[in-house]
């Protein structure tokens, strides 16, 4: 039976999953890449690991692909008179959050929304109307008196967005958490993709904890793993209404490649050399600086990773109404089965940075490449 994306993405998205807090995504995802991989690991923060062993001699060369789990979210910050102040997990708008429905996670799962004042009454506030609340006016309303709620919620509890998975026209579908459960969505096409197709190398899945409070999980697996490369996959900016067109992307036009110093140009290349093989477009996007992704730090574990960055175009990012299109999700999973089913045994060594004529025999920097 066809892998179903569209399932298996919506499932993700309806999961509580905030930085620190991704469990149930982890538990999920075990269950769902339990046919693709042949063992399960994790790190000492819960990121999880999954291996899928390749064909060739041991020891193998590993590739690890590498797509953070958890999504932004809050936390309870203050309880007064039976309404909740919040503070963010992650790069929340606080734009986005009036009159906005959510889930608090207290002793049981309690519906809120953030209360908005009527528009009829912004004269008692001056200059509301003008401007944006702030966290310390916008509270969360669950509808229950002052003491269930001090009962039932706490500070330090969990909220999510209380958003739907919905469809749009063709492809395209809408909803919360696409940052960054589509590019695990991704990942699990790519292994789908592997059960019918030889490789060499072991591939190392990894479901990263904490990408949105500073790429914490991405650091400790990879120092677990020791991959020898890795690829990340995260959301890149999709064009919208009010964009600059040399910092967005077309939606259904297939995923980015990153540029830039975070990223091995001849990793990029090969990757470029994939994409044409299975006639598919993949575009530039250029980061001169911190990629703001698991990349910037896989790219510096232990010894050096040579690390790329795969991009899926979203809009409204980091909104409870992301929008993609699932065929850009298939592609980039399609690319990545693609270019590790291409990769020879001495592939390292192809990408290797050149030694000075001092060093002699094998590259000290990372194995056998930077």
């Amino acid at each position: 039976m066809p892998f179903d994306v569209k399932k298996h993405l919506s499932a993700l998205t309806q999961l509580p999953g905030p930085s620190g807090h991704e469990g149930p995504v982890r538990e999920a995802l075990r269950q769902d890449w339990a046919e693709y991989v042949d063992d399960f690991d994790s790190d000492g923060l819960g990121s999880l690991i999954a291996t899928r062993h390749g064909t060739g001699p041991e020891p193998r060369r590993q590739v690890m692909l590498c797509t953070h789990m958890d999504a932004i979210g809050l936390i309870v910050a203050e309880i007064r008179d039976g309404f909740i102040r919040t503070s963010t997990l992650g790069g929340v708008d606080y734009r986005v959050l009036l009159a906005q429905p959510v889930i608090v996670h207290g002793k049981r799962e309690l519906p809120g929304v953030f209360g908005a004042m009527p528009p009829h009454m912004s004269q008692y506030i001056k200059g509301s109307r003008k401007r944006y609340p702030d966290r310390y006016e916008l509270w969360i309303d669950v509808g229950l008196p002052a003491g269930d709620v001090e009962e039932l919620v706490q500070v330090g509890d969990i909220i999510t967005f209380d958003a739907p998975f919905f469809d749009l026209k063709g492809e395209r579908v809408c909803g919360p958490a696409f940052d960054n459960r589509a590019s695990i969505a991704a990942v699990t096409v790519c292994l789908d993709e592997l059960t019918r197709r030889e490789h060499a190398w072991d591939v190392v899945a990894v479901a990263s904890v904490q990408e949105e409070i500073g790429h914490n999980g991405a650091m400790a697996s990879t120092y677990k793993v020791q991959p020898d490369i890795a690829i990340t996959v995260d959301g890149a900016f999709g064009k919208q209404t009010g964009t600059k067109e040399d910092d967005v992307f077309t939606i259904g036009d297939g995923p980015t490649l990153a540029v830039g110093p975070n990223f091995h140009p001849l990793l990029n290349e090969a990757l470029r050399e994939a994409a044409q093989q299975i006639e598919m477009d993949l575009r530039d996007e250029m980061m001169p600086g911190s990629s703001g992704t698991d990349a910037w730090h896989i790219q510096i574990s232990r010894e050096g990773v040579p690390t790329a960055l795969l991009g899926i175009p979203m809009k409204n990012m980091h909104t409870p109404v992301e929008v993609l299109d699932l065929r850009d999700v298939r592609r980039t999973g399609r690319l990545m089965a693609a270019f590790i089913a291409g990769l020879a045994p001495d592939f390292l060594n192809e990408i290797a940075w050149p030694l000075p004529e001092s060093g002699a025999g094998k590259n000290t920097a990372g194995g056998d490449s930077a």
